[in-house]
C-alpha cells in the first residue's frame, strides 16, 4: 500500500498540472477572444486563489451539502468503536465521525489529509449492515484517508469547480459582454477559443470520472487488506446493491465522495458516474475469495 499511497501522492501533482493546462487553455481563449493579455493572467491567478481556497474548505462544504451532523462517542456508540478500532489498528488520526440521516445506505471519507479526515455513514447504511459488513465499510473509508485518496479528491473537486466556474463566466461574457477585437479576429482561430471554452469542463469532469473510479478499486483492495475478510467486503457491497436508492439530498459534486453512487442512476448516467459498477467490485472480490 504503500506504493499506492506515494502513487497517490504523485496523481495530486499530475492532476494540478493537468487542470493549470486546462485554465491555461480557458485563459488563451479569453486573451485572444477579448483582446488583451492581461485577462489570460487575471484567469489564471483567480483560479489558482479559488482552487487554494477550496483545497481548505471543500471537505466543509461537503459536509454542509450532505446534511451530515457530527456525532460523540455516546450518540452511537457502535459506529464510533468501529471506526476508532480501524484509526488504531491503522495506527491513524481519529478522523471526525458523522451520521446523515437519510435511508439510502451509504457513506463516505472527505479531508485534506489523515489529520484533517472526516468520516459518515447514513442512517440506512446503520440498519441494513451487520456489524462484520460495517466494520468492511469503514475499512473502505478509512483506505481512502490512509491512502490519501481524500486529498486527490478534494484537489480534483476544487479545480472541476473553478474550471466550470471560469467556463461559465468566460462564455457568458464572450456573448454577452461584447467584442474588444472590433472585427479583426481570425474565425478560425475564434471557433477554436469557443471549443476550449465549452469542452474544458468536460474534460475535467472527465479526469475526475477516471480518478475517483480507480481510487474505489484501490480503497476496496485496502479495505480487504486492513479486515482480511474480503467476503465481508463483498456482502456489504451486495446489501448496498440490494437497497440502493438515491439519496434525498443529492448533489454531483460530492458524489465522488461515498462507497456507493448516490444519485440517481438510469439512462446515460452510468457513463459518468464517479463509480465502477457494483458488480464489478463484487466480482472482484468473489474472485479473490475463489483464489484463497
Amino acid at each position: 500500500m504503500y506504493s499506492a499511497i506515494q502513487a497517490n501522492k504523485r496523481n495530486t501533482l499530475l492532476i494540478m498540472a493537468l487542470f493549470v493546462g486546462i485554465i491555461g487553455a480557458i485563459g488563451w481563449a479569453v486573451a485572444y477572444l477579448m483582446g488583451d493579455l492581461s485577462i489570460a493572467y487575471g484567469v489564471i491567478i483567480v483560479a489558482a486563489i479559488y482552487a487554494l481556497i477550496q483545497y481548505f474548505v471543500a471537505d466543509k462544504l461537503a459536509i454542509a451539502t450532505t446534511g451530515a451532523k457530527a456525532i460523540k462517542k455516546s450518540d452511537n456508540p457502535r459506529l464510533w468503536n468501529i471506526v476508532e478500532n480501524l484509526s488504531i489498528r491503522e495506527g491513524l488520526p481519529m478522523p471526525k465521525v458523522y451520521i446523515v440521516d437519510d435511508p439510502a445506505p451509504n457513506a463516505f471519507a472527505t479531508g485534506r489529509d489523515p489529520n484533517h479526515a472526516s468520516v459518515a455513514a447514513t442512517s440506512g447504511i446503520l440498519e441494513v449492515m451487520t456489524d462484520r459488513e460495517l466494520e468492511a465499510v469503514f475499512a473502505h473509508e478509512m483506505s481512502h484517508v490512509k491512502n490519501y485518496d481524500i486529498r486527490v479528491s478534494m484537489i480534483a473537486f476544487g479545480l472541476v469547480s473553478v474550471i466550470g466556474l471560469l467556463s461559465d463566466i468566460v462564455f457568458r461574457m464572450f456573448f454577452w459582454g461584447g467584442d474588444r477585437r472590433e472585427g479583426n479576429q481570425n474565425p478560425v482561430v475564434m471557433i477554436v477559443g469557443i471549443i476550449i471554452i465549452i469542452l474544458a469542463p468536460i474534460a475535467a469532469m472527465l479526469i475526475q470520472l477516471a480518478i475517483s473510479r480507480q481510487r474505489e478499486y484501490l480503497a476496496d483492495a485496502s479495505s480487504v487488506e486492513m479486515t482480511r475478510d474480503p467476503e465481508g467486503l463483498a456482502d456489504a457491497l451486495e446489501k448496498l446493491q440490494q437497497f440502493a436508492r438515491p439519496m434525498q439530498k443529492q448533489s454531483t459534486s460530492t458524489a465522488h465522495l461515498y462507497i456507493s453512487n448516490p444519485l440517481k442512476s438510469g439512462g446515460i448516467s452510468g457513463l459518468f458516474s464517479t463509480h465502477p459498477p457494483l458488480e464489478k467490485r463484487i466480482e472482484r472480490l468473489r474472485n479473490q475469495l475463489s483464489e484463497l
